[in-house]
């Protein structure tokens, strides 16, 4: 096993993999997914929900299209399309969850947060490979200049648990450290 500082974009290559094209055969792939925060106005916690990659057809043109389909402890809701040849849906569901719910904690620009864990994912990161897979750590705030108003946020850790690149991606987490301010969204294929 080795463990360390990846050369830039390695980890971001691991995680980014070309995982496509899908090719779900009828079966569709279930994530968990667990979200917890503190009591914040807009924010939404999920104690139990889950995550399904879908296949579908397009009724614009009978063309196969991946869907997410999203069950919370209040909701379900359909997201997407995406096309079969394109990117990993969930990891791009994922991260953008992490956004959406870091800016309504902190009060701070989507746009900001998002390009910013753009660029870690990029340019950084830490892999550790062993024999049940890889895992790719993020850390896009530490040294972020806007980190003391931050909340919490600064310590933010996004790791990826991977197998083979043309299978899904295991375990997608993303977790502060510490009490504040206590962020947690996980997901796990099941």
């Amino acid at each position: 096993m080795s463990a360390g500082v990846a050369p830039a974009g390695e980890a971001g290559d691991a995680v980014f993999a070309d995982r496509g094209p899908w090719t779900l055969n009828g079966q569709d792939l279930r994530w968990s997914l667990h979200v917890e925060g503190p009591e914040v106005a807009g924010f939404l916690p999920i104690d139990e929900g889950s995550v399904a990659l879908t296949q579908a057809v397009d009724p614009s043109d009978q063309q196969p299209v991946l869907e997410l389909i999203q069950t919370t402890d209040t909701r379900t809701r359909q997201i997407g399309p995406f096309p079969i040849s394109g990117g990993d849906p969930v990891l791009t569901f994922f991260l953008e969850q992490t956004t959406r719910d870091m800016a309504r904690l902190t009060g701070g620009s989507p746009f900001y947060i998002r390009n910013r864990i753009k660029e870690s994912l990029a340019q950084g990161g830490q892999i550790t490979r062993a024999d049940n897979g890889t895992v790719a750590r993020f850390q896009p705030f530490t040294a972020d200049p806007n980190a003391a108003r931050m909340g919490g946020f600064q310590t933010l850790t996004l790791t990826f648990v991977l197998d083979d690149p043309k299978q899904p991606i295991r375990e997608l987490r993303a977790e502060t450290a510490g009490e504040q301010p206590g962020y947690v969204n996980a997901m796990a294929l099941q």
